[in-house]
């Protein structure tokens, strides 16, 4: 039976179960990987600021769903992989894409239905798969990725690498039979996964404490013999040393890791949520704990960067982006008469 733990006090102030020791990441990253990971986050919130600007003014199709206030989540996780490990994402995928090393002009000519997008238009916000970097993709079924996650662990455990499978879900996913039948399957075979449950408190509009028969989705990992860790998913440190520990367990061997990613998404589930099972209250408590500042406070005070190179990456990456929304702008859609390319697997005729 293994206990669920603490790295740190999550957001929610429950306390540290066990003592908590100084952050392993500020030892193993240097100051120029760090100050990448400030520019992955500032380029994941200003990313999510254009597409919610492209779809208010009518140039995107379909919905969206934004995860503005999850970045320390997505960049502390992908902070320790390297180009070989992979990651499965979720409908909420842009920041993890980000993350793993995405060119955010393929992302957002792909977010807008272009040929020049990753999928080539064809996967749109929720498909986007970036297989070079180690995404196997953005998943529009709740719990999808989970499983194929699991099936990535296997192979890497096959061919005898020394990598990684990291799985991004929800924390409604954890809900869904696929949650259960992926973490006892990965237990039994111990393999090298990474399970990181995004709690943003809210499945939908449905609070986790009105579908969640534990109080925390970490508690569950004892039912499949793993470790549980909470941590304060707004802080790219604790993420990132979290997801090393679990790194360390899978290449020694011994099987999975559950973390639960306790952080808050700032705007509603998608666009046509008007956010009436949230209180402004609660939404305003957690804007101000805004992970981005409280990077850029950590990197300051480790001396890691000055209050300057905060600003210069912050307007590098919105200079970037600002690049990525007018390539897409200047990018064809696909044309109808290749309208199934890519879409559907040919069967060849019988003789």
């Amino acid at each position: 039976m293994t206990p669920t733990t603490h790295v740190t006090s999550d957001p929610d102030g429950a306390p540290a179960s066990q003592p908590v020791n100084p952050p392993r990441a500020f030892s193993v990253f240097s100051a120029a990987e760090l100050k990448t990971a400030l520019k992955k986050m500032y380029l994941i919130r200003r990313f999510e600021e254009a597409a919610e600007e492209a779809y208010q003014r009518g140039l995107t199709y379909g919905t969206m769903h934004l995860s503005i206030g999850q970045e320390a989540s997505a960049v502390g996780a992908c902070l320790p992989l390297g180009p070989s490990d992979y990651i499965t994402s979720t409908h909420r995928g842009h920041g993890h894409c980000i993350a793993k090393g995405a060119d955010p002009k393929l992302m957002f000519a792909e977010f807008s239905g272009k040929e020049t997008g990753y999928c080539h238009g064809r996967g749109g916000s929720m498909h986007i798969a970036d297989v070079e970097n180690g995404n196997l993709g953005a998943n529009g079924i709740v719990a999808g990725g989970i499983p194929i996650a699991v099936g990535a662990a296997l192979s890497i455990k096959k061919r005898g690498l020394p990598n990684v499978a990291l799985s991004f879900f929800g924390d409604g996913a954890a809900n869904e039979g696929a949650f259960h039948e992926a973490l006892n399957i990965a237990s039994i075979w111990k393999l090298p996964v990474i399970f990181v449950c995004e709690n943003n408190k809210y499945a939908m509009s449905t609070s986790i404490e009105r579908a969640l028969s534990v109080k925390n989705v970490a508690d569950r990992a004892v039912a499949y013999s793993m470790p549980g860790v909470i941590v304060d998913g707004n802080s790219v440190i604790d993420m990132a040393d979290a997801v090393m520990a679990a790194m360390d367990r899978a290449h020694a061997g011994l099987g999975p890791t559950l973390i639960e990613s306790k952080t808050y998404r700032l705007r509603g589930h998608s666009r046509s949520d008007r956010n009436r099972y949230r209180t402004r209250e609660e939404i305003e408590s957690w804007a101000a704990r805004d992970p981005i500042g409280r990077f850029e406070g950590d990197l300051i005070a480790h001396g890691l960067a000055t209050a300057a190179d905060c600003i210069a990456i912050r307007e590098a990456a919105e200079a970037e982006i600002a690049a990525a929304v007018q390539f897409s702008n200047d990018s064809p859609l696909p044309s109808v008469d290749h309208l199934l390319s890519d879409v559907y697997t040919p069967v060849e005729a019988k003789p």
